[in-house]
């Protein structure tokens, strides 16, 4: 059998796996086969006309597939009404989306960062800061009024990836003996601190997030993550606008 092209999620595409019955499978065989090709099932929900729906997702990239009532086909892709309504993307925010956020903020949690403000601020910002990216130091400053109020807390996630002492740089942030100190001063200086050999230890913090941030599919700094009034999860690449800034701290400037 053909590997199916999971990345060819336009459209529908129907599938029939009828000679791969096998009773002791907990899939239907048509979603069983495509869970041996590496696709991941979330959930299952009511879809009309008599399909079944599952949540599903393949390298992070969500999609549904519909299983047909004879249970010996599936067809993967958006379902459509009469109305031209999505049927797939509530479905697909309920059992895919918004675990993947949460499985997101638990990686940015355990990541290695420097705490800037309150930790008993109402919105925590993580942000992906390169000890040698000007727009990083733009958004540190653009907080400031924010984190100086008490109402948001920055947690700048160091990673090295612009230049070639960015890693040594960020590794001497995290290892300094006050890092949220040494970072303001950072910010504030026209030449920055000065990259210097930390322990093992602190090194492997730096290469650990830059794993993260390679593995998110992240391009730029900063990359921020915030959490939004409803819960779910918000990304911002760059330095934000006025506009943008303020939704991001919850609240219009102190």
């Amino acid at each position: 059998m053909r590997p199916f092209p999971l990345s060819l999620t336009a459209g529908l595409v129907a599938l029939s796996f009828s000679s791969l019955l096998l009773a002791e499978e907990h899939w239907p065989a048509p979603l069983q086969a495509l869970v041996e090709q590496g696709l991941e099932i979330h959930g299952e929900f009511a879809a009309p006309g008599g399909l079944s729906g599952y949540a599903a997702s393949h390298r992070g990239r969500e999609m549904a597939v519909y299983l047909t009532p004879d249970g010996e086909h599936a067809v993967v892709g958006t379902l459509i009404d009469a109305e031209g309504n999505d049927l797939s993307a509530a479905p697909l925010d309920t059992h895919v989306r918004s675990g993947q956020e949460a499985e997101v903020w638990q990686r940015l949690e355990k990541s290695h960062w420097i705490a800037d403000g309150d930790p008993e601020a109402g919105r925590v910002i993580y942000t992906f800061t390169d000890p040698n990216c000007p727009y990083c130091a733009r958004f540190h400053d653009q907080a400031r009024p924010w984190v100086e109020a008490g109402e948001v807390q920055l947690r700048h996630i160091m990673v090295g990836i612009l230049r070639n002492d960015s890693p040594a740089k960020a590794a001497a942030l995290l290892g300094a003996e006050d890092p949220a100190a040494a970072l303001r001063a950072h910010q504030a200086s026209e030449s920055g601190i000065d990259g210097s050999a930390q322990p093992r230890e602190i090194e492997e913090q730096v290469y650990a997030n830059n794993q993260l941030f390679e593995g998110l599919g992240l391009m730029a700094t900063p990359t921020s993550y915030y959490r939004n009034a409803e819960g779910r999860l918000e990304k911002v690449e760059g330095a934000p606008d006025a506009a943008r800034l303020e939704t991001m701290m919850g609240a219009p400037r102190p």
